[in-house]
């Protein structure tokens, strides 16, 4: 079991916690994911590694309530045990020559962002950050982003919060301002994803798009993180979770994640109807 070190409310819907957890914390790098369960009975859940303290031995994730298994873990609190807490698992972020990177990131995503941009921050690299949220009440990691990056560039749908506009619209004014990236990594919704994948075919730049679809295993047995790439099929646990994003098929990757939503829907309701009252 893993303890709950701290617990972080970021917005009304987004969570970060620190689990004590060093051996994850000894071998994570940007990119990977854990699966855990918060308890005996719980289903398994991917999430991607927000951060890692090797020293402190501890590894930070950040979710959205969006199911009953995040329901309940959104329910514990600092000095609470975790069942199971495996990782890391998937493939690192590449980062090795990369001199100029463009990291482009939406929503929740940019939990899984922030340590990219933070790792190429490090090695020297100049990042150029976009981040976007519907609205200012959903922005999260903005201190955060700001440390780890050499230009921040901030969207909201309603303009509450930076520009208003999308991530791609901000993308596009630097590539046609003459920027030009080594690569670009993308990490949010799967048509956010979509769009800056056909944006950046457009100047021919390289681009790595994160995918997270439904796990069970983690380990490349059960097939369901099938994704297609490049017309093959791939499993994103062991193969990814990032792929280029040139060459995955978003329009059935989005089809896919839509088969569960109201099985998911009605199972966060009941988890919800079962916290009533529960402090």
């Amino acid at each position: 079991m893993n303890k709950i070190l701290r617990k972080k409310i970021l917005n009304p819907t987004v969570t970060l916690m620190e689990v004590e957890a060093p051996l994850v914390a000894k071998k994570a790098e940007p990119g990977q994911f854990i699966i855990l369960r918060v308890d005996a009975e719980g289903e398994r859940i991917p999430l991607t590694i927000a951060d890692f303290d090797r020293e402190k031995g501890s590894v930070t994730i950040i979710f959205q309530v969006v199911g009953a298994s995040t329901e309940k873990l959104n329910h514990l609190n600092e000095g609470d045990l975790i069942q199971d807490f495996a990782g890391p698992l998937g493939r690192a972020t590449h980062t090795d020559g990369l001199k100029k990177v463009a990291v482009v990131g939406g929503g929740v995503g940019c939990a899984i962002a922030y340590p990219v941009a933070k790792k190429l921050h490090h090695l020297g690299c100049e990042v150029h950050a976009i981040i976007g949220f519907r609205n200012k009440d959903l922005a999260i990691l903005e201190e955060e982003f700001a440390a780890a990056s050499t230009k921040l560039l901030k969207m909201s749908d309603d303009g509450s919060w930076g520009e208003k506009g999308l991530v791609t619209d901000a993308l596009r004014k630097l590539l046609e301002g003459g920027e030009k990236y080594d690569e670009v990594i993308t990490i949010g919704p799967l048509v956010m994803m979509k769009f800056v994948c056909r944006l950046t075919k457009e100047f021919g730049i390289k681009t790595v798009a994160s995918m997270n679809p439904i796990m069970i295993d983690g380990t490349g047995m059960c097939g369901g993180c099938r994704l297609t790439v490049g017309g093959k099929t791939q499993f994103a646990c062991v193969d990814g979770p990032e792929f280029d994003g040139h060459e995955i098929d978003f329009d059935e990757a989005i089809a896919r994640s839509a088969m569960y939503r109201d099985a998911e829907r009605h199972a966060h309701e009941e988890t919800c109807n079962l916290f009533k009252g529960v402090k």
